[in-house]
Order: C-alpha cells, then structure tokens, then sequence
C-alpha cells in the first residue's frame, strides 16, 4: 500500500500565452482555494489588493510562489517571515506578500473577500 508521502504531484508549469484577465481570475481562485486556512485568508486578501495592478510579470511570480512549492506551510513561513524564503522565490512580489502580511494599517483580516470586486475591475 502507498504513503500518502509517495504521491507526486506534476511540477508546476507557467501556462504560456494566457491572456491577463483569465490568469487574474484563476489566480485569484487558487489564492482563495489554499491548503490551510490561513494562506487562504492572507493570499485572498493580498490578491484582492494586487493582483489588478500586477504587471505580467508580477502575476508569473505570483502564479510560481503560490502554485510551485508542494507546502502551503513553506509559503505561510516565507510570507510571516517565521523562515528564510529561499532565493527562487525571493521576488519582488514576495516582498509585496511579506510587507502585506504585517498588516501595518491593523485591518481586521479575519475571512476572504468577496468575489465581486474581480468582475467590477475587470481587465
């Protein structure tokens, strides 16, 4: 019988030539529909208000920092700074995420935003 430990999941791929507005939706769905409540809670809220403003390549290293590591408690580590983020994923958009999770305006982030925002600012 297998470990649960013995199931690989496929390497991630950037998906090549997917237009702006579908990479934004399905980026906001993935930040959304995490692995732990709380990355779903932190990413969901940071997506709301970034992802709009991401240029191409912000969203790819958006889509590779939330979508390449297997653990969703590497990406919660990195973001609260509890862990070092190792180079591959120290981006310009990991700062965003990290100086986002300090909550500097001392937001009450305690549930996901609603979804209708995306479709007001469509793109």
């Amino acid at each position: 019988m297998k470990d649960i430990t013995d199931i690989l999941l496929p390497p991630w791929e950037e998906r090549i030539n997917e237009p702006l507005h579908t990479k934004r939706a399905r980026l906001l769905y993935e930040s959304r529909k995490r692995g732990m409540l709380e990355n779903g809670i932190i990413l969901s809220l940071f997506a709301k208000e970034y992802l709009n403003t991401m240029s191409e390549k912000q969203l790819s290293l958006y889509d590779k920092l939330i979508n390449q590591p297997s653990n969703d408690w590497d990406i919660y580590y990195w973001a609260t700074e509890t862990k070092q983020t190792p180079p591959e994923f120290d981006s310009e958009v990991m700062t965003l995420l990290k100086d986002f999770t300090k909550n500097h305006n001392m937001e009450q982030r305690v549930g996901q935003p609603d979804l209708e925002y995306l479709f007001e600012n469509k793109h």
